[in-house]
């Protein structure tokens, strides 16, 4: 049987964008590239078709995904809304990397519209990944009494207090820092302030601090309510980044300010090419009769692909993203209605063409 998906339409070529688009084309998808600016391909090696799109303009955007099977919006979050309404408009599968709870409700609501495509939002590392892992550990326990996830992308070798380098979206970082977290607590949803609870990890040696963050666990909270004391998302830093942050938005005032943080913030902790993305999830709770506690850990170097070098950050998002396009495409995933991360099963995932570098290039920790 054929794929489902043959041509697929990207949003954004920048930082993640660009290698989205070329994992798909190495995963045999024929691929059209659309960027605000007309970006060049590296080295003059163009192995997909660019277009420049204004998205805020919606006609510009639904006459785009006319010509293709499904899109997946790499773009910045507050864009993604006007994308997966004219997917839904014109029945194209819709995919994007966002970790911004007000869009994914959004996207949940055009799900249920009725549609004849399939609605993953969410394919990136926090929300996606994690949720992946965390939710394909706590599938072998026969009770589960916590999920505990963290996710930290960090430079290797960290300069200065905030011991951090922006290689994702600024104003993304923002976003998850300020607005109130979901998790679980005694079985119940609740709303806590982000940056809080914060507590001590040690990977392979590594000192890191960890505090709650916003929209790490997608729809995992309504997913697993009543069977799960415990739910979480923290993001890990280096030691004190926290402590400055607070610093930052509330002594001086500027959680109000969350555009000019983000401009000042990338411009004093630019992207650097030697980053690392650690990953930690851990169940605690009943297995094989017995209490016991699984622990996942894993730390992402950057790799090749495509003959290129690229960021921990860039090819662990990507190729997640990428992998549930596939999933999808052969029918492994639905391809109508929405899709939970939490439903995807991580050797599933790691099966796929762009899923298989998550068992070649992770180490053990």
């Amino acid at each position: 049987m054929g794929r489902t998906i043959e041509t697929v339409a990207v949003f954004g070529l920048g930082k993640v964008g660009e290698l989205v688009a070329l994992m798909l084309v190495e995963s045999g998808f024929a691929v059209k590239g659309y960027d605000a600016t007309a970006r060049e391909g590296a080295a003059g090696v163009e192995a997909f078709d660019r277009h420049q799109l204004d998205v805020s303009d919606e006609a510009g955007i639904r006459q785009a995904l006319e010509h293709v099977d499904a899109v997946v919006s790499c773009l910045p979050y507050h864009r993604n809304i006007a994308v997966a309404e004219a997917a839904h408009a014109t029945g194209t599968h819709y995919f994007d990397l966002t970790e911004d709870v007000p869009t994914t409700q959004r996207v949940i609501e055009l799900s249920q519209l009725g549609s004849d495509s399939t609605f993953a939002p969410q394919c990136g590392l926090a929300p996606g990944l994690i949720g992946i892992v965390g939710a394909s550990i706590a599938a072998t326990f026969q009770k589960i009494k916590s999920i505990e996830l963290k996710v930290g992308a960090l430079p290797q070798n960290p300069t200065g207090l905030l011991g951090y380098a922006f290689n994702w979206s600024a104003e993304g970082v923002v976003n998850e820092y300020l607005n109130d977290c979901e998790v679980l607590r005694s079985g119940h949803r609740q709303m806590v302030p982000a940056m809080t609870e914060k507590e001590r990890v040690v990977i392979g040696g590594i000192e890191l601090e960890a505090a709650l963050t916003s929209g790490g666990l997608g729809t995992m909270c309504q997913t697993y309510e009543g069977r799960v004391n415990r739910l979480d998302y923290k993001t890990m830093r280096y030691p004190g980044h926290f402590k400055q942050m607070h610093f930052l938005f509330d002594e001086l005032g500027l959680r109000d300010e969350r555009e000019l943080v983000s401009r000042v913030l990338q411009d004093a902790k630019p992207p650097v090419s030697d980053d690392i993305v650690y990953l930690h999830a851990a169940v605690e709770g009943v297995k094989d009769g017995l209490a016991f506690r699984e622990n996942y850990v894993r730390g992402y170097l950057p790799t090749d692909v495509g003959g290129r070098r690229w960021r921990a950050i860039s090819w662990t998002t990507a190729a997640s993203a990428v992998a549930v396009v596939e999933l999808v495409a052969e029918g492994r995933l639905p391809d109508t209605g929405f899709v939970r991360q939490e439903d995807i099963a991580l050797t599933d995932l790691k099966s796929t063409n762009a899923g298989r570098l998550f068992a070649e290039a992770g180490e053990p920790r």
